[in-house]
C-alpha cells in the first residue's frame, strides 16, 4: 500500500523544482529583455561616437584641402597625398556594418593617419597670417565642399 505521506512530500519536493524552473525561464527571459535592450543603448551610444569621430577626420581632410589645393610647393603636395589617403579612409569605411570585425584596426589607421596630417596643419595654423581667408567660399568653411578659388566641386 503506498504511503499518503511519502506522496506529499514527492509533491512538496517536485514544487520546488517547478517553481525554480519557472522563476528561472521568468529570470531568463526578463534578463534577455533587459539585456538587448542596454545593448541597443550601448551600440546607438557608441556608433554615434565613432560616427562623429570619422565624420570629423572627413570635415578636417576636406578643409585642409581646400585650403592647400592651390599652393604648388613639394610640401603641400604631400600634405595633399595624406589628406587624399584619410579621405579614402573615410568613404571606404563601412558605415552599415556593425559586424565588421576591423573596425577598431581601421579606426586606429585613421587616428594615425589624422596624426600624420595634423603635424603640418599645426605648424600650417602658426602662420595663419600668411593665408588668404577670403579666397574660400562660405560653403568651403561651413560644409567643407567647395572653393572659390576654382570653382570646383570637391
Amino acid at each position: 500500500m503506498a504511503d499518503p505521506g511519502g506522496d506529499l512530500f514527492d509533491s512538496i519536493v517536485l514544487a520546488e523544482d517547478r517553481f525554480r524552473g519557472k522563476g528561472y525561464q521568468e529570470g531568463f527571459t526578463e534578463g534577455s529583455h533587459l539585456g538587448e535592450t542596454e545593448g541597443q543603448r550601448y551600440g546607438l551610444a557608441n556608433g554615434a561616437k565613432i560616427g562623429s569621430e570619422v565624420s570629423f577626420y572627413k570635415g578636417f581632410a576636406y578643409t585642409w584641402k581646400c585650403l592647400l589645393q592651390n599652393n604648388q610647393d613639394v610640401k603641400s603636395r604631400k600634405r595633399l597625398k595624406v589628406l587624399n589617403s584619410m579621405l579614402e579612409m573615410v568613404h571606404q569605411f563601412p558605415y552599415e556594418d556593425p559586424t565588421y570585425d576591423k573596425l577598431q584596426e581601421d579606426l586606429e589607421k585613421m587616428r594615425a593617419k589624422f596624426k600624420q596630417a595634423m603635424t603640418p596643419a599645426s605648424k600650417i595654423l602658426e602662420r595663419t597670417a600668411e593665408l588668404d581667408i577670403d579666397l574660400l567660399c562660405p560653403i568651403c568653411i561651413l560644409e567643407f565642399v567647395c572653393c572659390k578659388v576654382e570653382g570646383t566641386l570637391h
